[in-house]
This record gives C-alpha cells, structure tokens and sequence, in this order.
C-alpha cells in the first residue's frame, strides 16, 4: 500500500468514526475515536482468536504496521498539534504562573520519573518479571510528562479556574520537551552507556533552553514577516513554514523541537494577533490552526486504537500493567504536590489545585510514541503493555472523569 493509500484509509475511518461518534452523541470527540479504534482492534482480535489465520487480521495488522507510530507522532504532527495549542493560549497568564510551570515541567517530571522507575521496578520483582531498575527508569521517563494533544482537547470539554487552567496548559505544553531529553538519557544508560549527572544537566540545559531561543528567533522573523504585509494565505503560509522549519532546524541543531514551537506559537499567538495582523488575517489563521488541531488529534486518537493491533501481549505482564496505573498516578501526585507545596509559602493557590493537576496528568500519543521507539529488547514487551494500560486508563477514565471531578473538588 502507498503512502497516499495509507493516508486515504486513516482519513476515512476517521470521518466515518467522527460522524457516527457525533450521531450517537455518546462520548467526547477524541475520546469517542480513541474507544471505537480500540473497538475495531479488539473486534479484529477477537475474529482471530475464533477463526485463526483470518485473512482480516492479517490485512488489518499489516496496514497498522505500516505506520511508523514514532515517526507520524514525534517527527510529524506533534510539531503543529503543539504550536496549534500554544497559539490559542495566554501568554500573561502563563507568565504570570511561570516558575510554578517551569518547576512542574522540570522537576516535576525528574521526580515522577524516579518513582514510577522504583515503583515499577519493585512491582515486577514481586511478581516475578525480569525488569531491570533502568529499564523501570526508562518506562517512568516515558509515561512522566502529560501529553499536550490529550490535556488541551479534554480541557475544550472541561471549565477550570483561569489560575488553575494556565498552570494545566503551561506544564503540558512544555513538560514533553523534558521527558523526550531525559528518555533519550535514561534509554542510553539501558541499553550500557553511561549516566553522568553534569552531562545530563548539560544536555537539558542546552536543549531545553536552545529550543526556547530558536522559537524565539523564528517566531520573530515570522512576526516581521507578517507584519510587513496584509495578506492573510500568505500569512497562513508564513505560519505553516514557521512550525516545520523551526522543528526541522531544531532537530538538525540538537535542540528541543517541541519547546521551540511552543514559544514560537506563544510569540505569534500574542504578540503577532496584536500588532501583525489584521482583524481578516487574524480569524483566517487562528481558524485555519483550530482546523488543523481537530484533524491532527482526530486521526492521532483513533490511531492510537489502532496500535493495540500490533501490541505484543503476554497474559503474564497483566499485572504488571495494571499496577503501573496507580504507580502513575502516585508518582503524579508526588510531582505536582511537591512544587505546588513550596510555591504556596509564597502566593496562593487555587482551591483543590493538586488533585485536579493531579487528574488532569493524561498521557497519550507521546508515550506510545516513545515506548515504540525502543530497541527489540525483552523488556520491550512488558513496558508496551504497562505504556498502553496507562494511557488507555488516562485517556479514557481520567478523560471522561475529569469534569465531575473538579465539579466536587472546586465545589
């Protein structure tokens, strides 16, 4: 099957499970799709299991093998689903909010990491899985940081006190960029290299903080550019090469691709809409942006259904997987109720602030993405199938839960 094969038939089983998800009025948008592409793959599954070697498992299974889950995610649309969310979002707000963002986002997901890893490594001793403490420290890296795509839909669906609402979006947005760094850290030391404290922080500090200039200097340009002109395909356009050549550049320089362009889309989002655009251009592109958001996070969720498909699961990591979802949830927790506890000696916090960040930590395409991307290894195996049971438990019961939840935590 060709590429345009391949994209024609991700599309159309979008549409079609969009338009019966929105008939049935049944489940929000994203999670609709997510739960009726988990629908479809287990209903493949299950015509295996009765009629085995079906000629529709084999072709079903071939088709989303094609798909380089990592490479459509972290080299494709993660880059215009992050600058599409950080367009639409208040930079007074964030900046206002801005050291507890940045402790959440880095410290926050160093914590998590750390006791997801031990906590996952001592579960699997007890219950007699051969997993490696790196390897745990591998699995809580990639499973720490919320994803953007996931949190920003769900909040579309869920009111939530502006404070609260701007340290949710703040930390989701840029708290990836830290965890992609430091699994590519953690992965490394696994699989033998070694962990040096003061090249990791240097490897942080450079990526993390040379991606927020790179957004910087080409959402600038990009403002300049904009500002010149009154013309708004152009300006669209302008935007489009804005994302994929900061991300491309970023990538080719070492440096975070994701925190550039979300400083990008913050620039462009604020000060662009203000001084660069006309009141035309302005809803042109802002609802070009929110089209591209919907499309991109339509074909992500029902993609990641999809992948259970290919997911290679032993009955014997069950366990193991189902206790990585309170493991998660602990480790979360602990990663925002400690920046949370040390900032509040200094300025309030909104009422019921750590529970509601605590279930707002949805994870999504980004991790499978990442637990994709490891080497064939034995350790593989169980740390899918833990990847998989803490997404689906975040997507689908923290998703659909949230609202009742900060309706009883705020009331």
């Amino acid at each position: 099957m060709t590429s345009f094969e391949l994209i024609a038939v991700l599309l159309v089983l979008t549409a079609v499970f969009a338009w019966i998800n929105h008939r049935l009025s049944v489940l929000p948008h994203t999670i609709g799709l997510l739960v009726m592409g988990l629908c479809a793959s287990l209903s493949v599954v299950g015509a295996e299991a009765i009629w085995p070697g079906s000629i529709l498992f084999d072709d079903v299974s071939k088709l989303v093998e094609q798909i380089n889950f990592k490479a459509t995610v972290l080299d494709g649309m993660l880059a215009f689903l992050l600058f599409a969310g950080a367009l639409h979002v208040d930079f007074n707000g964030l900046r206002s909010r801005g050291f507890t963002i940045g402790a959440t986002a880095t410290l926050g997901v160093v914590i998590s990491t750390g006791v997801i890893g031990v906590c996952f490594w001592l579960a699997a001793s007890a219950l007699g899985v051969d997993m490696p403490l790196p390897w745990a420290l591998v699995f809580g890296a990639l499973v720490s940081p919320t994803d953007p795509v996931a949190v920003l839909s769900t909040l579309r669906e869920v009111k939530v006190p502006a404070d609260l609402e701007h340290v949710i979006k703040g930390e989701t947005l840029f708290n990836d960029g830290v965890g992609v760094v430091l699994f590519a850290v953690l992965l490394a030391a696994a699989m033998g290299g070694t962990l040096e404290p003061l090249h990791v922080a240097e490897m942080f500090f450079i990526e993390a903080l040379g991606g927020a200039v790179l957004g910087a200097v080409t959402g600038y340009f990009a403002y300049r550019a904009m500002r010149a002109i009154n013309d708004y395909p152009i300006e669209v356009l302008v935007s489009l090469a804005l994302v994929a050549g900061t991300y491309t550049l970023a990538a080719r320089l070492g440096l975070s691709g994701p925190i550039a362009v979300v400083v990008a889309g913050l620039l462009i989002g604020t000060r662009g809409a203000r001084d660069a655009m006309s009141a035309e251009t302005e809803r042109y592109l802002f609802s070009f942006w929110t089209l591209i958001d919907e499309i991109l996070n339509s074909v992500l969720f029902l993609l990641i259904g999809l992948e259970v498909l290919i997911l290679r699961y032993e009955p014997s990591y069950a366990a193991l997987a189902l206790l990585a979802v309170p493991i998660s949830l602990l480790a979360r927790f602990l990663a925002v109720g400690s920046p949370v506890m040390v900032m509040g000696r200094f300025r309030p916090f909104a009422r019921g602030t750590v529970p509601v960040l605590t279930w707002a930590g949805l994870r999504g395409g980004i991790s499978v993405a990442l637990a994709l991307s490891i080497p064939e290894v034995a350790e593989k195996s169980p740390i899918l199938a833990a990847t998989y049971a803490v997404v689906l438990f975040t997507l689908i019961v923290q998703g659909l839960t949230l609202r009742r939840v900060i309706k009883w935590v705020l009331k």
